[in-house]
């Protein structure tokens, strides 16, 4: 069975997106910071996304202002393979891309069982929310930026019920950001 992992930056008050949707300030160029995310996007697996963050990832990645800027980075998101969650969307032309418009936590149950490399959502908020409650997220991944931003939206808007987890991993950067890894405790 596939491991699905979340791959997110939070502000430091806990948003992963300001109160405009804009996530730009997650990234402070730092050499060390920049290596770990460019030898993360090289680990591969399966990128799952909801409408959102899909739509700005295609807006991104695939152009040359990316690869300019980050070029191990882009190379990877344009190659790997993504899926996209969506009932309004008709189509997913980004490469590698295949859109699923069923149930979420069913459609990921049927991901986790299929062959190949891990699962990784990034951004998707609503996507981790409704999925951290149904178990099957396997590990976090949270990047603390420090920022605070006073409002904006949190990775687990909408959870109910608590969710333990436990420790499993920490690094601190030279930019600040601290990486927390996390698995749900059983």
């Amino acid at each position: 069975m596939r491991k699905l992992l979340v791959f997110n930056s939070v502000s430091v008050d806990g948003y992963f997106t300001d109160a405009k949707g804009d996530m730009s300030w997650a990234y402070k160029s730092d050499p060390e910071f920049n290596e770990f995310v460019a030898e993360n996007s090289r680990s591969g697996g399966e990128l799952l996304f909801g409408r959102v963050t899909y739509q700005m990832m295609e807006s991104f990645w695939p152009t040359p202002a990316a690869a300019q800027a980050f070029p191990d980075v882009a190379e990877q998101m344009n190659k790997l393979p993504k899926v996209v969650f969506s009932r309004t969307l008709d189509s997913a032309s980004w490469q590698n891309t295949r859109l699923l418009k069923g149930d979420l936590a069913e459609e990921v149950r049927k991901l986790k069982e299929e062959s190949g490399e891990q699962l990784v959502i990034m951004g998707s908020g609503s996507i981790v929310a409704q999925l951290a409650p149904e178990g099957l997220i396997d590990e976090y991944q949270i990047v603390v930026n420090p920022i605070v931003l006073g409002d904006g939206r949190t990775m687990f808007e909408g959870v109910k019920e608590k969710l333990n987890l436990k420790r499993t991993n920490s690094r601190t950067f030279g930019n600040g950001n601290v990486l927390l890894c996390y698995e749900p405790s059983k």
